[in-house]
C-alpha cells in the first residue's frame, strides 16, 4: 500500500495512514481518503458543542489519515468553521483538503437562503478567514433545490465561484442537494466541466439507495461524488441520539430506525458502526462524509472502514436488511414544502 499525496512525514501516524484507503476524486488532482469529516455536529444544529472535544477529534482524524473536512455557513452560522479553522492552526496545509459552501446561512427561512453574486463573494472571503487558509479546495453550491429557479445559481453563483476560482481563492466547485433530480437538472442546465463534484446527503443508507439511480451520470459527467450522513441524520444511530429534533424524516421512517436501534440495544452493538461499514461497501462514491465531533464516534468510524465488522455485528446488520430495512424511504420534499408553505405557495 502507498501512502497518499497529502502525507507528511512527522505530522501523520504512518501506520493508520496506511489502512485508510484512498480515492481518485473526480477529475481534479486529489487523492481523498474514503471516511470524512463532517462538519454539521460541530455546531448547534445538533445541541451543544463541545468544542475541545471537537478540535481534539478534527486533529487526531487528520494525523490518523483523514484528510478531507467538510462544512457550511450554515452550520451555525459559521460556528463549524471556526472550530474547524481553530484546529487546523499548526496543521501543514498540504495535509488535508478543505471544502465548504454557500447560499444556505440561517435556520430562519426569512434570512436562509442567498444565491446572488455579492453575497457569495462575501460569504467565501468569510470562510476563508474562519478556516484560517488562502484557498478552499472545494466550495459547493448549497442545497439548491430551494431556490424558486435554477437561474439565480446558473447566473450568479456559479459565475461569482467561476471568477474566484481564477483569483486563487477557490479550487473546485461542487454542488449539493437531497432530491437527485435537482442536482442532475442543476448539472445539465450549467454545461460541461463547470461542476467539479457532487453532494448528495441520506441518499445512499441503510434506509435509502437513491444514489444508486444517478452514479453513472455522474461519473459520466467525470464529477467527484460525495456521500454524505449515511447515518441518515442521525436516525441510524444508537439510541437514536444524535437524531436532530427538527428531523424532516415522517414518523414511519423514525419508527423503523427505532426498531433498529432497539434490536441493536438488545444485541449490544452500535447501530451506527453498522450503517457505516454498510455504506462503506459501495465503491463508487469518492468518499463517505461523517459527523464526529467526539474521539469515541471517530474511533467507531475508523474500524467500520478500516477493520469491518465482527461476526456478532455482522448477524445483526444481516437481520435488520432481512426484517427491518426491508423497503427504500426518503423524506423528499418535505423540507420544501415547508419552505414554500412560509411564502404562501409564491413558487
Amino acid at each position: 500500500m502507498s501512502l497518499p499525496k497529502t502525507f507528511v512525514d512527522g505530522f501523520h501516524d504512518r501506520e493508520s495512514v496506511l489502512k485508510m484507503q484512498y480515492r481518485s476524486f473526480g477529475k481534479t488532482d486529489m487523492q481523498v481518503s474514503k471516511l470524512a469529516i463532517g462538519g454539521g455536529t460541530l455546531s448547534s444544529l445538533f445541541g451543544p458543542v463541545d468544542e475541545a472535544a471537537g478540535i481534539e477529534t478534527i486533529r487526531t482524524a487528520l494525523k490518523k489519515g483523514i484528510n478531507y473536512i467538510d462544512t457550511a455557513p450554515y452550520y451555525g452560522e459559521g460556528k463549524s468553521e471556526e472550530i474547524i479553522g481553530k484546529a487546523l492552526k499548526g496543521v501543514p496545509r498540504e495535509a488535508f483538503y478543505i471544502a465548504t459552501k454557500i447560499g444556505r446561512y440561517t435556520t430562519n427561512f426569512d434570512t436562509m437562503f442567498d444565491y446572488s453574486a455579492k453575497r457569495t463573494r462575501e460569504s467565501v472571503e468569510k470562510s476563508l478567514k474562519l478556516l484560517g487558509v488562502d484557498y478552499i479546495d472545494v466550495i459547493q453550491i448549497h442545497d439548491v433545490e430551494f431556490v424558486p429557479t435554477l437561474d439565480t445559481i446558473l447566473n450568479e453563483a456559479l459565475p461569482t465561484l467561476e471568477q474566484l476560482k481564477k483569483e486563487g481563492k477557490v479550487r473546485n466547485i461542487g454542488v449539493s442537494a437531497y432530491p437527485m433530480g435537482i442536482l442532475k437538472e442543476c448539472i445539465q442546465k450549467a454545461g460541461p466541466g463547470r461542476f467539479n463534484t457532487v453532494l448528495c446527503y441520506g441518499r445512499y443508507n441503510l434506509l435509502d439507495e437513491s444514489l444508486r439511480d444517478y452514479i453513472k451520470f455522474f461519473k459520466d459527467q467525470g464529477l467527484a461524488v460525495i456521500c454524505a450522513s449515511v447515518h441518515g441524520i442521525g436516525l441510524l444511530s444508537r439510541g437514536m441520539k444524535g437524531i436532530l429534533p427538527t428531523h424532516p424524516a415522517p414518523q414511519e421512517i423514525k419508527d423503523i430506525a427505532r426498531k433498529a436501534a432497539d434490536i441493536c440495544e438488545e444485541a449490544d452493538v452500535e447501530l451506527g458502526k453498522l450503517a457505516m461499514f454498510y455504506a462503506a461497501q459501495y465503491e463508487e462514491p469518492s468518499l463517505f462524509l461523517v459527523g464526529m465531533q467526539r474521539l469515541p464516534l471517530l474511533e467507531m468510524n475508523l474500524k467500520a472502514v478500516t477493520e469491518g465488522l465482527t461476526p456478532n455485528e455482522a448477524e445483526v446488520l444481516a437481520t435488520l436488511k432481512k426484517t427491518v430495512f426491508t423497503k427504500q424511504m426518503n423524506w423528499e420534499n418535505i423540507e420544501i414544502a415547508a419552505y414554500r408553505k412560509h411564502f404562501g405557495f409564491k413558487f
